[in-house]
């Protein structure tokens, strides 16, 4: 910060405020100070800056390691919508997740004067760690629709919702037998998905299957449709995501089940396979720029102060070739 001050002439002080955007400074010192910036590549010292402004523009982000759709795009999510904001992320991947990593990632925030933190927590065990720490920032969980309590705020894209809605689309095109090929149910998506069948299901008064539980890869698709073969055909499949759906095509196809002829297939996410899979894929998008836009919302309200609240994004039904009218 000295060499600019020195080059263009002005106190430390005034190059401060512009690197701040805080005071007044004529729009021609400005002017002159950003190009001195430019020409030294100067950069501000973030932890400097911290001790001035008592902000450090550091938002912690936690994750898991897994590299499914849903946790790695909301992650790609969350940084740019912190970028926009003018924050930068660090991030914490976990691979465990008891209260001990979870308190160990939190105090690397600390250190770090992070001003918040967002914790993607798709799965039990990993919510349960965050729900039993303290952190002295605000705590902003992007998850499938629990409640945290301990001040933590929630995000979550309608999982249930957007279920019946598909559920609800196979009804109207006569559907009745609408099998569930389901996710791991340590995973509150995988529940929630289900619940969203299951009530659908009842509500209309139709007769279910149990749900066939799995992974969410599209090896557990392709078992699971090879079981449905051998057991009978339903009049059609809600799958627990694309990539599952996927799976369970190839295993129709090997088998000569004519898709959406013999049985309508749908899945969740649309991921953008899902246009492209023969035939194209009847899916539920999730917005991931929407909640990663929503949960720095949250973390904004929060820091100033506001109530902790629970934010609930919609999802909408993709309809595509994968789904048509009963032939039964």
């Amino acid at each position: 910060m000295a060499d600019v001050a020195e080059l263009v002439g002005v106190s430390h002080q005034t190059v401060s405020r512009v690197v701040n955007g805080k005071g007044r400074v004529s729009p021609r010192t400005r002017e002159r100070v950003q190009a001195a910036i430019e020409q030294l590549g100067y950069r501000p010292n973030s932890v400097a800056r911290a001790l001035v402004t008592a902000r450090s523009g550091i938002i912690g982000l936690v994750t898991t390691t897994s590299a499914h759709f849903g946790p790695s795009s909301m992650l790609v999510a969350l940084e740019v919508a912190a970028r926009e904001s003018g924050l930068f992320t660090s991030v914490v991947a976990l691979d465990r997740f008891g209260a001990d990593d979870v308190a160990s990632a939190f105090d690397h925030f600390s250190s770090l004067a992070a001003e918040a933190i967002v914790v993607i927590a798709p799965v039990d065990s990993l919510a349960e760690a965050v729900a039993s720490q303290g952190a002295s920032v605000p705590v902003v969980a992007v998850s499938g629709g629990r409640t945290f309590g301990r001040g933590v705020s929630v995000v979550h894209a309608d999982q249930r919702g957007g279920a019946r809605a598909l559920a609800e689309h196979l009804m109207s095109l006569g559907h009745q037998d609408i099998a569930c090929v389901a996710g791991p149910q340590e995973w509150f998506e995988a529940r929630e998905r289900v619940a969203g069948w299951r009530e659908a299901m009842d509500e209309a008064g139709l007769s279910k299957r149990a749900p066939l539980v799995g992974s969410w890869e599209a090896r557990w698709g392709y078992v699971a449709g090879q079981a449905l073969v051998e057991d009978g055909l339903p009049d059609a499949v809600m799958c627990a995501n694309d990539e599952v759906a996927v799976g369970l095509l190839r295993a129709f196809t090997e088998a000569g089940v004519s898709v959406p002829g013999d049985v309508s297939v749908a899945g969740f996410d649309d991921v953008p396979m899902a246009a492209y899979a023969g035939p194209g894929l009847t899916t539920v998008r999730q917005d991931f720029a929407d909640l990663g836009r929503c949960a720095l919302e949250a973390v904004s309200r929060a820091l100033d102060g506001e109530a902790v609240d629970t934010f609930v994004r919609p999802t909408r039904l993709v309809v595509r070739g994968s789904t048509g009218v009963s032939t039964r």
